[in-house]
């Protein structure tokens, strides 16, 4: 029998990654597929070759498959009650995010899978990449110091159509919790205070606006500063965004798909005004797998252990907070405490 009895919730295509990887788990058997759309969830069983009931209602399926775990692929919007189904069936949860619509769904998520003693985690796959992996532990292991400033730039021209071109907050809302997250693992440091000026510039096809400047204090003491935009068009970024870590040693840089590099000062040259360097490259180690693999690998790892998973929903609700506190301080036009 299997460890893990799956039943998936959202058979659209964000739900293809899922539903592969747990196919190919030993433990692990997808036992239950729901949509509101029936014929999604019959087009994912075929596409899957999965001789498994299909349903139309999550509790309905919890009650006749003995499900023990929950993908939760559904829109944001639909997060809380699916989430909440699953806990109080007593399965554990993995969501893709953000985790809820808001923040006080999010709360009410927490509180309740603390309530029933089950896990629910979040997807946040930019984690799982093997050179975000390395400058984490290079800042870690102190080679640049003390970090007092980390910059992020988000820049990319992104032709959606569709719903994301009339969201009131397109970049923030639907995307920069990736960055906002990757901030937190790279530094280890939660956010304490957001201000955030958010616009709409010149010549941008969405609605809403989509491009904003970000300004967190940290926990640690350190200055977050998130530029991004959805509509600028040439020398794009990547899209795990272009760092720089500055340290009281010296900055650590990494843009996306090259490798992080160290400038740290030679301390055994002599002073100047322009005070020497020594380049220190920093060495890509990690092996797991990468992105939303990498991310479900260490859900059900934390499963196996009995822990909580590195992006269970206690962890990720400071990822939300600063989301959610960012669209706040862009609408009163003033800082935001995160505590």
């Amino acid at each position: 029998m299997s460890k893990h009895n799956v039943v998936v919730a959202g058979c659209g295509s964000m739900a293809r990654t899922w539903v592969e990887y747990a196919t190919k788990r030993e433990d692990t058997r997808i036992v239950g597929l729901v949509d509101i759309r029936e014929e999604s969830a019959r087009a994912m069983a075929e596409r899957y070759s999965l001789d498994v009931p299909v349903f139309t209602d999550l509790g309905q399926a919890l009650e006749s498959t003995g499900a023990t775990l929950v993908f939760d692929i559904t829109i944001p919007e639909s997060h809380k009650q699916v989430v909440t189904t699953a806990l109080r069936h007593g399965c554990n949860v993995f969501g893709e995010k953000p985790m809820a619509a808001n923040m006080d769904e999010a709360r009410e998520l927490v509180a309740l899978a603390q309530q029933t003693g089950k896990q629910f985690a979040v997807m946040q796959n930019r984690r799982y990449l093997p050179r975000i992996r390395a400058l984490r532990e290079t800042i870690k292991a102190g080679t640049i110091g003390t970090v007092g400033t980390v910059h992020a730039d988000f820049f990319i021209g992104a032709h959606f159509g569709g719903f994301r071109d009339l969201m009131d907050s397109p970049l923030i809302l639907d995307m920069a919790i990736h960055t906002f997250d990757q901030a937190r693992f790279i530094t280890g440091a939660d956010p304490v205070s957001v201000y955030c000026h958010e616009f709409n510039p010149p010549g941008s096809w969405y609605k809403g606006n989509a491009s904003a400047i970000c300004i967190y204090e940290m926990s640690d003491g350190s200055v977050f500063c998130y530029r991004g935009s959805w509509c600028a068009e040439g020398f794009r970024t990547p899209w795990e965004a272009d760092w720089r870590v500055i340290g009281t040693k010296g900055t650590a840089m990494w843009a996306g798909g090259t490798d992080p590099v160290c400038e740290v000062v030679d301390e055994a040259a002599e002073p100047a005004f322009h005070l020497p360097y020594k380049r220190i490259e920093v060495p890509v180690t990690w092996s797991g797998q990468e992105g939303h693999k990498g991310c479900l690998d260490e859900m059900f790892a934390s499963l196996e252990e009995s822990r909580p998973a590195e992006t269970v929903c206690t962890d990720n609700i400071k990822s939300m907070a600063m989301v959610f506190g960012a669209i706040e301080s862009a609408k009163k036009g003033q800082k935001i405490s995160l505590v």
